[in-house]
């Protein structure tokens, strides 16, 4: 053995090993203490995003990471990590700011964020049981809360997915095989095309991924009928009951669509009767409850949602009403063996024997293969504040839109389009007489907020006044910060007019 000092040093040329893994976890402590004392001297910007047109803050950014190349030689992780939080902040979006009220994006809760880390570190993939036992344990564990939470029954079962429209995605999938093995077709076998005519029903409010859905799984996007909805903007029961008694016998009924929390107004259709109508015709009833399932955590708004149970398949977005980090979606279905359809059996990843052993993953559960462990940071917020925790912050987002909804009603200059049902209002900036101008300014309003930074708020079209009425640009506020007040949406809305009067003059003054 060679004394101590006779050890050789360690060639200059090869680096320390990195730290790997849950292993590395002590170094990624470390690295945080870096990015915060970095978040500590940026230049944060005051309003939720920063200011100036998108090419300027786009040049900013990429300024700042540097030449678009791959380095020889790396940084080092604390430069890595400084240059990229200075990016993130000074030209990124603060969701937790108060003023920043536009998408279904929430800010995500630190529990969240803690726990997606330690998902990161041990690197599991849900496919099979040798490449993730713990997490596939979590994955079932919060599937099983949240089928319950859903009152979906015993038979029940679900998986994580990338996203609400994948999720969407997978429910019609599912639907369609139901609906061709009625028929006694075998798409897997004999192709989509041996379906006659599939036609899936849905609200004329219904989210786009519906239409995209049916284009990827062949169904075509004419396959799609959107049903009328009343004043609320929920799906017409007899509507629907109209359009499936005047459907040919050729025609193969696939599925009705309910949404349950539209994206622009939040409205649930009537989940009840629309099962109750598509079970008297076979039909799969699909639920796509991405915003509006966690009004579930809440005692106050949980009945908006009667008639959930009776679904055949739900969608769920917890990084909505849930606070998570995208993405954290889910497709329940109220019976497991629907399943079946995407059972396969790869030698080197679910051999039968092994399966037969209890060797199995949930490869047969989700389109995807490798897939990351997202119920982690799911798991984590359940446990940490319960239905009850939950709820308080999904009453308080209500509790928000509703003071937004009456001070929208208190103010000459604008106008209320679509009350809270949720956590969202539509309004407009009234601007004069003339519908088109009244448009622009409407548009130049919201660009204005962006190009200056003080405040980040939606934008969509619906029509102004009655059911039927030509569809008019408005402005939306969608609020899922429980840590905001009502003082800060009184601020909002004063920066909102603010906006409207600065653009008004701009616009006279450009007429002129």
């Amino acid at each position: 053995m060679l004394p101590l000092t006779a050890v050789p040093p360690r060639p200059r040329s090869s680096p320390p090993s990195p730290a790997l893994g849950l292993d590395g976890l002590g170094e990624v402590h470390g690295l945080l203490g870096e990015i915060i004392d970095t978040l500590a001297a940026a230049r944060r910007p005051a309003g939720p995003l920063p200011a100036g047109t998108p090419a300027d803050v786009l040049a900013a950014a990429a300024e700042a990471l540097g030449p678009p190349r791959l380095p020889d030689e790396g940084l080092g992780a604390k430069a890595a990590l400084q240059r990229l939080t200075a990016v993130l902040v000074e030209q990124g979006l603060d969701l937790a700011h108060p003023r920043a009220a536009a998408h279904l994006q929430p800010p995500p809760l630190a529990v969240a964020i803690a726990a997606d880390t330690l998902a990161a570190a041990g690197n599991a993939s849900l496919d099979t049981y040798d490449s993730g036992p713990s997490a596939i344990a979590i994955e079932r564990w919060l599937i099983t809360a949240l089928t319950a939470l859903a009152g979906l029954g015993d038979r029940a079962d679900g998986v994580l997915t990338p996203g609400g429209s994948l999720s969407n995605l997978m429910g019609l999938l599912l639907a369609r095989d139901a609906a061709a093995l009625r028929r006694g077709i075998d798409v897997r076998e004999q192709g989509v095309a041996a379906l006659p005519a599939p036609v899936v029903f849905c609200s004329e409010y219904a989210h786009f991924s519906t239409h995209r859905a049916c284009a990827t799984l062949g169904l075509g996007e004419a396959a799609v009928r959107t049903v009328p909805a009343d004043g609320r903007r929920r799906m017409r029961p007899e509507a629907l009951a109209a359009a499936l008694a005047s459907l040919h016998p050729d025609q193969t009924p696939v599925a009705v669509v309910a949404t349950a929390g539209t994206t622009d107004f939040g409205s649930v259709d009537p989940l009840a009767q629309i099962a109750e109508i598509a079970a008297g015709h076979g039909m799969w009833t699909h639920v796509d409850a991405a915003y509006g399932f966690g009004a579930l955590f809440s005692d106050r708004l949980r009945d908006r949602l009667a008639g959930l149970d009776l679904a055949d398949s739900v969608t769920l977005d917890l990084h909505k009403l849930g606070w998570q980090p995208a993405a954290a979606s889910a497709l329940l279905v109220s019976d497991g063996s629907a399943f079946t359809a995407l059972d396969r059996e790869v030698a080197y990843l679910n051999p039968a024997d092994d399966t037969d052993a209890g060797y199995d993953g949930l490869l047969g559960r989700s389109l995807q293969t490798t897939r990351r462990p997202d119920a982690v940071k799911a798991a984590a917020t359940l446990l940490a504040y319960g239905r009850t925790g939950l709820g308080r912050m999904a009453d308080t987002c209500h509790d928000l839109a509703r003071h937004a909804e009456r001070r929208i009603l208190a103010e000459p200059d604008l106008e209320l389009v679509s009350p809270a049902q949720l956590t969202t209002v539509v309004f407009r900036y009234r601007g004069g007489a003339d519908p088109a101008a009244a448009d622009a300014l409407n548009g130049a309003v919201r660009r204005r907020l962006l190009q200056t930074g003080s405040a980040l708020i939606g934008r969509t079209e619906a029509p102004a006044g009655e059911p039927g009425a030509p569809h008019r640009v408005c402005l939306k506020f969608t609020l899922l910060n429980p840590s905001a007040t009502a003082d800060d949406i009184d601020d909002l809305v004063d920066t909102v007019l603010d906006a409207g009067r600065t653009c008004e003059r701009l616009m006279e003054e450009t007429a002129a």
